[in-house]
């Protein structure tokens, strides 16, 4: 029996949507690939396959899980398994070069940024940059590794003291600021390569900006006894060039299911800084907008399953 199979590393963010297949009564079974071994003489079984590995397993002690994905995926490509978010789509999720030469490519402007292996590169590679600048791990997720810096001397400060922490890869990004007015960030949720909305989110509070619940677990960005929906916002009707321009860079890196991000700056120019194709949804508010991104996506993983028998019957 042909059935969908999730793949990912983190049981918190799966349980929503584990919830939503079961409600829907939809043949499901999820593949946990922190370790294992695939056995590429085998034939994998019929079905439909999410990817939903993360960039940020290395913060979970899942070091090499998205490697171990590629892989499997590798693997189920070649027997011609359909794979939602499929290699291509891991190798933009790991890689935020991958993801910014990709939407360069469709024509989406994205902030001026370098790449840099070793900390003397990354201050040489200050020392001709507009101020101020953030650095960012190029692979990261929830924001991890993104500081702000006005100067090359803090930036040196930083790299030289105990508090600075290489991406897992060892690629620094150093990339130019872009300060919003409205001080916040658009993050645009597509299913199917189809809008779902957009979400305004806060970015007063900081960099980390996961919407996922379990992300939200300290103080700083669970604010007890304020009214929900305060750091998260959805827009519903939601219209702007970059739609299309999103869902013209999803087809050409075999992306289906994503949360895309920009900011406007002072001038009203959008930029582009990151591609999230494991992507979550804020409870609190789609609860306030009458919304639920999951069950939007168990929805689409039950038309993908019946289109895969219709072909094999």
């Amino acid at each position: 029996m042909s059935r969908i199979y999730v793949i990912h590393e983190n049981n918190e963010w799966v349980e929503p949507l584990r919830d939503k297949l079961s409600v829907r009564g939809l043949p499901f079974e999820e593949w946990f690939l922190n370790t294992g071994a695939v056995d590429l003489g085998k034939t994998p079984p019929e079905g439909v396959f999410y990817n939903r590995m993360s960039a940020s397993s290395h913060s979970r002690d899942h070091r090499y899980a998205p490697e171990y994905t590629a892989a499997v995926i590798a693997w189920l490509e070649n027997h011609g398994r359909r794979v939602l978010n499929g290699g291509r789509a891991l190798q933009l999720e790991i890689s935020k070069v991958a993801q910014y030469t990709a939407l360069e490519a469709e024509g989406v402007r994205v902030p001026r940024t370098v790449a840099a292996v070793g900390s003397a590169e990354l201050i040489a590679a200050a020392e001709d940059f507009q101020r101020p600048f953030i650095t960012k791990h190029n692979r990261a997720g929830k924001g991890l590794g993104v500081r702000l810096f006005q100067d090359v001397t803090a930036l040196t400060g930083y790299v030289n003291g105990p508090e600075f922490v290489p991406s897992v890869d060892g690629i620094t990004l150093l990339q130019e600021y872009i300060a919003s007015p409205k001080r916040v960030i658009t993050r645009v949720e597509f299913v199917g390569c189809r809008l779902l909305y957009a979400l305004e989110v806060d970015t007063s509070q900081g960099f980390e900006l996961c919407p996922a619940d379990a992300c939200r677990v300290d103080d700083a960005f669970c604010p007890v006894g304020e009214e929900p929906g305060l750091l998260f916002r959805i827009q519903d009707r939601f219209e702007h060039p970059l739609v299309a321009a999103y869902q013209r860079v999803m087809a050409a890196n075999d992306i289906h299911i994503a949360g895309i991000e920009f900011v406007v700056d002072s001038e009203g120019v959008p930029y582009t800084y990151d591609i999230n194709t494991n992507t979550n949804y804020n409870t609190e508010a789609e609860e306030k907008a009458g919304r639920s991104g999951m069950d939007v996506i168990a929805e689409y993983l039950g038309r993908e399953l019946v289109r895969v028998e219709r072909a094999a019957s």
